[in-house]
């Protein structure tokens, strides 16, 4: 009898961490910028592929693209969804960037350079997991505001 128990006590264990992980996975993977959807302001960083992965206890966000200059960029950010600032690496508009969880869809985002606030917004995955919306506000290394909207979609 007490196998039994031990065993639906592991199994309802596993259930939750099962389902905990799985809110976790709606934003890792591989998202593409769909050109069609999107409106990306001029003059502002246009990213064309999005990686959240594993690290560890933290997730690590690759972007590849193209900076304001319309040359190749690369950055990688590894932290984790707790809202504190992490180094970014690669980008020339921000040195460090925080995620927040607001719920199993949505972060907020905040980019800073040298500890200013230059991006802030939100990411939200759609409720069937196929498309991420980043919304995003800032001004640009010469002071000019924008607001852009970015869609992507799972790959």
């Amino acid at each position: 009898m007490n196998t039994k128990k031990v065993l639906c006590a592991l199994a309802f264990c596993f259930s939750i961490a099962a389902l905990c992980f799985a809110a976790d996975d709606n934003m890792m993977g591989t998202w593409k910028l769909n050109d069609a959807k999107s409106k990306i302001s001029s003059g502002t960083a246009k990213n064309h592929t999005v990686m959240y992965e594993a690290a560890g206890d933290s997730i690590k966000v690759t972007v590849d693209g193209e900076g304001p200059d319309g040359k190749p960029a690369h950055n990688e950010w590894t932290g984790k969804l707790d809202g504190k600032d992490y180094p970014v690496t690669g980008d020339t508009a921000s040195d460090s960037r925080s995620y927040k969880r607001v719920n199993p869809s949505t972060l907020q985002l905040t980019n800073k350079k040298e500890g200013k606030v230059v991006a802030a917004g939100k990411i939200v995955v759609s409720k069937d997991g196929k498309t991420r919306t980043v919304t995003i506000s800032g001004t640009t290394s010469d002071g000019k505001k924008y607001k852009s909207v970015g869609v992507y979609d799972k790959q």
